[in-house]
């Protein structure tokens, strides 16, 4: 506690003018005021309250022995007067270190507030970040089915902001509308915790611009008594993972057809040959000796049919043995223009206008121009023949630069496919009388080979076939 004589000395002359005032019989408030003051100078230099304690039982002591001495069998009234004044000192001392320790207690709990205030916000920023910054769908939903947590992915897959569709019921909002009645009833169930925890469910959903996603759901029923959100929903959009899935099954089952066709058809056209042949030679010799003209019909009707299973053949190995494209700059204008140009004849017979949407600046692209021609052609064709029962419509063709992608769309108002889920890219598929369902498979596949994209859009009165290729396919 010391630090040498000199500071002795100093406190030995503050004690001594402390004992001065002590018995002065003076006691107003300027006497406690000075009191308070050495307790604020204890609590200054950091004396430890339990020195004080100390300190003063010496100084009773000391006074009790001067009463004694001087006082003899009297000094009882003057040891009480000292033990009360002491106490008050003391207590008045005292004071100062209970401030301290109030002010103390008082710096701590800021602190700790603070620190638990930092900890939550740190918490909570934690928490908000990992849900909005996932790539998963997060909505979270009331006890009526109203959507009261919507994240940024959430956003991002629908095309709704967080402010306009929160409020708003899940079902009503976000659920195609044939599937309302068969969706709103897991919902409702989940809602009222009916569903297995987590429950996983693949579901569609309906975005803002009324497209439909494949979404995988998780569920999970938590209802608390401070949240009014009980039900959590939390999605992955699955729409490219199921269409790549999807994809793939049609590359394997085209190349088993594949394998399979290329020998099947090598068989079957040298028959059809020697068939052919000797059908001509028939011919000749009954056009020769005068046959009846029912017997040469019948003739030339098995030439014709065998001419169109040799042409079916030579299609069939077409698709079963594509050759790989060569890849060559090619203008997408000229290649439009002259797809248009070869079915305008073909189209005209029809009375289906054929018009083309070109952009202003060609967009010239690497690709095979023999094979994207055929692409166009059979997409045109297809157009015009869906057209012609009716003897009129509209076909354009349209051509649309994106970054790195040039898009081809053939679009007419004809009435549509029989049905959304057709599998109209698989071989042998047709919804033509007469067709032999392998031109849109071998338009797959040359689009395929481009690596590129096609996919179709129809409804009654609006089809649209669209195909994406990259500008240069390395």
């Amino acid at each position: 506690m010391f630090t040498g004589e000199a500071q002795i000395e100093r406190l030995q002359r503050s004690l001594v003018a402390w004992m001065k005032r002590f018995c002065s019989g003076t006691y107003d408030a300027a006497y406690f005021e000075q009191t308070a003051k050495i307790g604020q100078v204890h609590v200054r230099v950091g004396l430890p309250q339990r020195y004080m304690f100390g300190a003063m039982a010496l100084i009773r002591i000391a006074f009790e022995r001067i009463a004694d001495d001087a006082l003899g069998a009297g000094a009882r009234p003057t040891r009480d007067a000292v033990t009360r004044l002491l106490d008050i000192e003391l207590a008045t001392m005292l004071e100062s270190y209970r401030e301290e320790f109030v002010a103390r207690a008082q710096r701590i709990e800021r602190t700790e507030r603070h620190e638990l205030d930092r900890t939550l916000r740190r918490a909570e920023h934690r928490y908000v970040s990992a849900v909005e910054l996932a790539r998963t769908l997060v909505v979270g939903l009331d006890a009526e089915g109203a959507i009261r947590l919507f994240n940024h992915e959430a956003e991002r897959v629908t095309g709704w902001a967080r402010d306009e569709i929160t409020g708003d019921s899940f079902v009503e909002r976000l659920v195609p509308d044939d599937l309302v009645e068969t969706q709103g009833a897991i919902v409702r169930d989940a809602l009222a915790g009916k569903r297995a925890q987590p429950d996983v469910v693949d579901a569609m959903l309906r975005t803002r611009a009324g497209k439909i996603r494949d979404v995988r759901w998780q569920l999970a029923y938590a209802p608390t008594g401070d949240d009014e959100v009980i039900l959590f929903a939390i999605g992955q959009d699955v729409t490219d993972a199921n269409l790549l899935a999807e994809r793939t099954r049609h590359h394997e089952k085209l190349a088993a057809i594949g394998t399979l066709a290329a020998g099947l058809a090598h068989e079957i056209r040298n028959p059809l040959n020697g068939a052919q042949l000797h059908v001509s030679f028939l011919d000749r010799e009954l056009r020769r000796s005068g046959a009846p003209t029912d017997t040469l019909e019948a003739v030339s009707v098995v030439a014709d049919e065998i001419k169109r299973l040799a042409a079916l053949v030579s299609e069939f190995l077409d698709f079963a043995r594509p050759r790989p494209p060569t890849i060559a700059p090619m203008s997408a204008r000229a290649l439009c223009e002259r797809a248009v140009q070869l079915l305008s004849s073909r189209a005209a017979e029809a009375h289906v206008e054929v018009t083309c949407d070109l952009p202003m600046r060609d967009v010239v692209i690497q690709a095979d121009a023999a094979k994207l021609e055929q692409v166009l052609l059979n997409l045109l064709g297809n157009a015009v023949e869906a057209l012609t029962p009716a003897g009129r419509g509209k076909v354009v063709l349209r051509v649309r630069r994106q970054p790195r992608r040039v898009v081809f769309e053939v679009e007419d108002d004809g009435p549509g496919l029989p049905s959304h889920d057709a599998p109209i890219f698989d071989a042998f598929f047709s919804t033509k009388a007469q067709g032999t369902g392998l031109g849109l498979s071998i338009t797959h596949r040359i689009v395929i080979d481009h690596n590129g994209d096609i996919d179709v859009e129809s409804r009654p009165g609006r089809t649209l076939f669209r195909v994406s290729l990259p500008i240069d396919p390395e």
